[in-house]
């Protein structure tokens, strides 16, 4: 049964002592310290042609750096551009923009002299000296602005239709007419960004001559009833959301010919049943090229398109005995007729050179590690520079190999995580990286990993004022041998042989790693430790990171693996005298909401409390792409669908369980929450709720101390720290 005054009840447990800190000069990290974090700002360099100059956010502002001279200088306030814009009609966007596209973005022209800035729905031309010309000025947004290779004209789009603006000129011309609530031209549904990290749905041809787009027809897609209720009214705000087993959008790849203005469409087949990944050009303007992934994933196609006539040829395929991880994994060559293309079919992401008629010319790099990224290629010095774990898989490193593979170089030698953001040939890369004792810093490095200047120093004033306790890697074997990596804070003040109680941070899904070598500073997890818990997270099998057989295990079957190997996990601490057994709690978000119930259900005799924030409680309410990937359709699975359901597990429940949920997420639906209330109700268990009314995925804002507070509050009444 609901208890909706359990905020009362629990509102003055919430005044408790700190536990002492380790270090007495320093303060125990609080609530309202981490609240007030704000991580160390990183440099993401927009790099110009010429790959010698690069602009970037700098508090609020636009700044520019040049590497020659190692300085930079401020350029212009995007605030200035956002005063002049119009502000785009309330009235103008067809249903839920996905969080993952933004609508301000900014290109550098072809000569590296004027940048297009899109600020709130108008676009500009920005100078290098700062002043800026307004090249629109409409009620509606022009979206996902383009400039051409050539820097002469604009793609952009509005009202799911396409434009073309002249810069020159100012005339604007219309491409597609046909656009509407359900007609998307070279506009993305929502669940092809959450799923497939595509960003957009238009692509210029190199020689500026020809647009490809895709066409979304959204006509079939499940609409969810997403219902504002703040206003004095409640206004329906539909979304649609194909949720797993119902029909995707069907869509179309189509090449706009610039000099006739026709559309001609690409024979890839039909699409109902399948899913377009990616869109590349060929450097030579005469080939479009897609990706086509079947519905639940397991075959991947890469295709060459003709644009004139449509015809379609098939240039390589893979195939997998569970599901293909989708990725930029194709990087056309100027040079040759040839593209690299990364691939997992050795179980580990590795890099491939193909000729462009799908013949395999060598593998370039090799071993039980993946490589993470392709970050540069030097195609006069035939290098290429890309990330990987081959160090360790809790770390990211930057290396080089050549176009016939052989010997890498490794560029980066700071240890712990590497995020590299490099020019187009790898002369010049903007490093951000830190480990488990040093925080975030941005370096200016060469191509060969030497430090130019520091963009960033690290933060160090949260280490100074706070007693910032030791992460500490732990490892977990299965009875299997495979190695379980997990991350360990002991409460402050520790005391060997004394058991403390435990608080489990989980998350546990697909596509994620959350074990890295990296710095997490002042957060929650470091609060509670100072309140006398102890902290655990712990990558599962099925996350990532790791290579594909790491992952394989919970094909068909989410979270019956991953609970199993968070027991393990929590088992090993109680087996080290650390964690009283009768107290242990876990949390988590998303899939680690999804986790925190399923590990509750499952593992009663472990998990004693649990505050499971956006849970997925039963995996029909998600979404097609995901979902599918990793469960296959529901027709086709039925019974691992009813057994991994939390909803039909719901009676097993033992434990003291609070469930989190804003009211109109748009990823994981509120449908989730309140068919597991239902259930619960039901089965007569007693749990709590909180709503929130945010219409994103997640709690943030002001709304996070009240959450805080909360989640603080519910594992203090039932696992008593400091006891």
């Amino acid at each position: 049964m609901l208890k909706v005054t359990f905020l009362l009840t629990f509102a003055a447990a919430f005044i408790s002592n700190l536990a002492q800190a380790q270090d007495a000069g320093k303060k125990p990290v609080t609530l309202d310290a981490v609240l007030a974090e704000r991580r160390g700002s990183s440099v993401f360099p927009i790099w110009a042609p010429g790959g010698q100059t690069f602009a970037y956010h700098d508090q609020g502002k636009i700044a520019l750096y040049n590497v020659a001279a190692k300085s930079s200088s401020h350029w212009f306030n995007p605030s200035d551009l956002a005063k002049a814009a119009v502000k785009p009609a309330e009235t103008e966007k067809f249903g839920w923009q996905n969080r993952r596209v933004s609508s301000d973005s900014y290109q550098w022209s072809s000569d590296g002299k004027d940048l297009l800035a899109s600020v709130d729905g108008d676009l500009f031309m920005v100078k290098l000296n700062g002043k800026f010309q307004h090249l629109t000025r409409t009620e509606f947004e022009e979206e996902d602005p383009k400039l051409s290779p050539d820097s002469k004209q604009i793609l952009y789009r509005s009202q799911s239709n396409l434009f073309l603006l002249d810069v020159k000129s100012k005339k604007v011309r219309q491409l597609t007419t046909d656009g509407s609530a359900t007609i998307l031209n070279g506009q993305l549904d929502w669940v092809y960004p959450e799923e497939l990290d595509l960003s957009t749905a238009t692509w210029w041809s190199p020689d500026s001559k020809q647009i490809a787009f895709l066409r979304f027809d959204v006509g079939k897609e499940f609409v969810y009833p997403q219902t504002d209720l703040l206003g004095e009214r409640a206004i329906s705000e539909p979304e649609r959301y194909p949720q797993t087993g119902t029909a995707n959008a069907n869509v179309q790849l189509g090449v706009i010919d610039l000099q006739t203005g026709v559309t001609k469409w690409m024979k890839i087949g039909e699409t109902a049943n399948t899913l377009i990944a990616r869109v590349y050009w060929l450097p030579d303007s005469s080939t479009v090229v897609t990706e086509r992934l079947s519905r639940v994933q397991d075959k991947l196609e890469l295709l060459f398109c003709n644009p004139s006539d449509g015809e379609t040829r098939t240039v390589l395929t893979e195939h997998s005995k569970t599901w293909i991880n989708f990725a930029d994994n194709f990087y056309p060559l100027k040079s040759r007729p040839e593209f690299l293309w990364t691939s997992e079919a050795s179980g580990f992401r590795h890099i491939y050179r193909y000729s462009n008629k799908g013949e395999m010319l060598g593998q370039l790099t090799k071993g039980d590690w993946e490589v993470r990224s392709v970050a540069a290629i030097d195609e006069a010095t035939q290098k290429i520079y890309f990330t990987s774990s081959e160090a360790s898989p809790l770390q990211t490193q930057l290396y080089s190999v050549g176009f016939e593979g052989g010997a890498r170089t490794r560029l980066t030698q700071e240890e712990g995580t590497h995020n590299i953001h490099a020019n187009e040939s790898g002369s010049a890369f903007v490093d951000s990286f830190s480990n488990f004792k040093a925080p975030s810093q941005t370096l200016l490095k060469d191509s060969a990993g030497r430090q130019l200047a520091v963009l960033r120093p690290p933060d160090t004033k949260p280490q100074q004022e706070f007693d910032i306790l030791p992460t500490e890697v732990v490892e977990v074997k299965t009875a299997d041998g495979v190695t379980l990596y997990g991350l360990l804070i002991k409460p402050a003040g520790y005391q060997s042989g004394k058991k403390y109680p435990l608080i489990v941070d989980v998350y546990g899904g697909p596509g994620v790693q959350i074990v890295r070598n990296e710095w997490h500073g002042v957060n929650w997890m470091q609060f509670m430790a100072h309140k006398g818990y102890a902290v655990w997270m712990m990558d599962n099998r099925g996350s990532s990171g790791r290579g594909h057989a790491f992952e394989d295990p919970i094909y068909r079957d989410l979270g019956t693996t991953e609970v199993a190997d968070q027991v393990l996990g929590v088992q090993h601490l109680i087996d080290l005298g650390l964690v009283d057994a009768q107290r242990i709690g876990i949390t988590g978000g998303s899939y680690g909401g999804y986790m925190t119930l399923h590990s509750m259900l499952l593992a009663p005799g472990i998990f004693k409390v649990g505050v499971a924030d956006a849970p997925v409680t039963d995996w029909h309410n998600y979404d097609t792409i995901y979902t599918e990937r990793y469960m296959g359709l529901p027709d086709k699975n039925a019974e691992r669908y009813r057994t991994t359901s939390n909803v039909q597990n719901a009676a097993k429940l033992q434990g003291h369980l609070l469930l989190v949920h804003n009211f109109e997420d748009d990823n994981v639906l509120f449908q989730n929450t309140m068919q597991m209330a239902n259930a619960l109700e039901k089965a007569d268990k007693q749990f709590f709720m909180q709503i929130y009314p945010l219409k994103q995925h997640g709690v943030s804002g002001s709304l996070r101390r009240p959450l805080m507070q909360t989640m603080t509050a519910f594992f203090d009444q039932y696992l008593q720290p400091g006891t």
